[in-house]
């Protein structure tokens, strides 16, 4: 609790941190750009390393065992991929008065629907994003003794989500800024103490790689003609390096940056919450080796929260209990600092690249920031439903997953049928599994390998018309709001903007592009 009210002091305090004014949307915004290295090293690294990670990739590694380290080289090959792209890209950026990187792609590319499509993308990622926050909250909400659901379990989630969006709402990216101080300092101490305490309590760190299941230790072997699980630690480490500074909110706060030379020194020191990250993904290790699964007195929370909750419960059974609310409250404090930034992000984005191009090109710079004011609410606000009323993205895209799943089915590299026994093999019974099949039988699905495919076949058509009736009724009730002329509004926008015309593309091109690339 003290360690909460002094977050909230600080993040009210922020708008009075280097005062300036806060109706101008840099300002609120991005900070002015006058975060220096040390500022912008700890506000990116409570971007990136979030609360959901802290309780994420140790739950990966507790569940799934090494596949949960893909999050150690994703990180590491990430920083030289930028290293001589952002400074470059922050100077164009800062030339052209761009805020978010639906600006740049605007002035860049010269097409304002590339634009839109970029700040919709970011939008609706955001969202779900800050949700994933607000879960590695709640899960630690359940932790310090709240009820599990309800109203009580849900009303410090809400007292913790209203007291973000009011001191993001005063005080804009200063808040997250100087919050990020507290919370990094916070996650150090946690993860030093675990690594030091639980190998100490049970002996070293020999036992504990002595006690997890020798298939967690390292990555399965893939079946003949198939790369298996060394594709998926692959795949899962180099998309997650390309993609990890195409994020909003990781863009705006290298858009906070005070120069390009703050940048190149971040990337060259961010790795050491990398180093951190390396002995996070241990304590899933550690939570295994401790058994925190099998104690009777955290079944409930396992129960509700699965993997999720072994960090929390190692916490709880190795540290004190004064110092397991410093390391709990560390989690807590952990999401504030993203989902606040996150919020901005999805704020500026809609902003600049929805409201001042399609809504309003004539809004001043007060009413501007006003309105990504107004949206960073919304958006919190958008996350917090998706936490209290259990909303899941598979919920909107079960066709998604069934596709997946079917095509998976009918791979013919994937063996369905044992040859000796005659039954399904563990992979295709877990497939069937996540299907919704939990006890499928070759009576039930197929006697060959063939029928399987067959029916896999058929249930991935079915999926795809899902799909295709779902945008047709989309399209539908789009060409019905066009016809009604509710969307008269983007004829006309559409028609201003093609008399004023955004930056030439040949200028931006002609001044900047030798710098982007060399």
């Amino acid at each position: 609790m003290v360690l909460f009210v002094l977050v909230t002091a600080l993040g009210f305090f922020a708008s009075r941190w280097r005062r300036a004014d806060l109706s101008q949307l840099h300002e609120w915004g991005l900070g002015g750009h006058r975060f220096g290295t040390v500022i912008t090293w700890f506000l990116l690294g409570g971007d990136l390393y979030t609360a959901y990670t802290f309780i994420a990739v140790p739950a990966l590694v507790f569940g799934a065992g090494a596949m949960g380290f893909f999050a150690l080289p994703y990180t590491v090959i990430a920083y030289p991929l930028v290293f001589m792209v952002l400074p470059r890209l922050w100077r164009v950026a800062h030339k052209h008065n761009f805020i978010t990187g639906a600006d740049f792609v605007r002035g860049r590319y010269g097409s304002p629907t590339l634009a839109l499509l970029v700040a919709l993308t970011g939008i609706l990622a955001t969202m779900p994003y800050i949700a994933l926050q607000l879960v590695g909250m709640e899960v630690v909400i359940a932790a310090l003794g709240f009820p599990m659901g309800g109203l009580l379990g849900d009303l410090p989630l809400i007292v913790a989500f209203v007291v973000l969006a009011a001191y993001t709402y005063t005080s804009g990216l200063r808040a997250p800024a100087m919050i990020a101080l507290v919370k990094d300092a916070l996650v150090y101490l946690t993860v030093i103490t675990l690594v030091i305490v639980v190998p100490w309590r049970l002996g070293g760190f020999a036992p504990i790689f002595a006690a997890v299941p020798p298939a967690k230790l390292l990555l399965a072997t893939p079946p003949a003609h198939s790369l298996g699980s060394y594709s998926a630690f692959a795949s899962l480490a180099l998309g997650s390096a390309l993609a990890l500074f195409c994020y909003p909110h990781v863009m705006t706060g290298v858009l906070a940056s005070r120069n390009p030379r703050t940048l190149t020194r971040n990337m060259a020191l961010l790795p050491a919450f990398s180093l951190a990250l390396g002995l996070l993904a241990l304590l899933g290790y550690m939570a295994l080796a401790s058994g925190v699964d099998t104690l009777p007195e955290f079944a409930p929370y396992f129960a509700r929260f699965k993997a999720s909750f072994a960090v929390p419960a190692l916490i709880l059974h190795s540290l004190p209990g004064w110092f397991a609310g410093v390391a709990l409250a560390a989690i807590a404090i952990g999401a504030l600092v993203p989902a606040a930034i996150m919020s901005i992000a999805a704020a500026n984005l809609f902003t600049r690249n929805i409201y001042k191009a399609y809504i309003n090109p004539k809004c001043s710079t007060a009413q501007e920031t006003s309105v990504a004011k107004l949206v960073s609410l919304l958006v919190k606000f958008g996350a917090l439903l998706f936490i209290i009323f259990d909303v899941e993205i598979a919920f909107f895209f079960p066709w998604a997953t069934v596709f997946g799943k079917a095509t998976h089915l009918m791979d013919s590299r994937l063996e369905t049928i044992d040859r000796q026994t005659g039954q399904l093999t563990p992979a295709a019974a877990n497939v069937y599994a996540e299907l919704g099949v939990p006890h499928a039988t070759p009576e039930t699905v197929g006697a060959t390998g063939a029928q399987i495919a067959d029916s896999a076949r058929a249930l991935a058509w079915v999926s795809i018309l899902d799909i295709l009736v779902f945008f047709g009724v989309l399209m539908v009730g789009f060409a019905y709001v066009w016809r009604r002329g509710d969307l008269d509004w983007v004829r006309a926008v559409s028609r201003q903007r093609a008399v004023v015309r955004p930056p030439s593309r040949d200028v931006i091109e002609e001044e900047e592009e030798p710098a982007l690339v060399g």
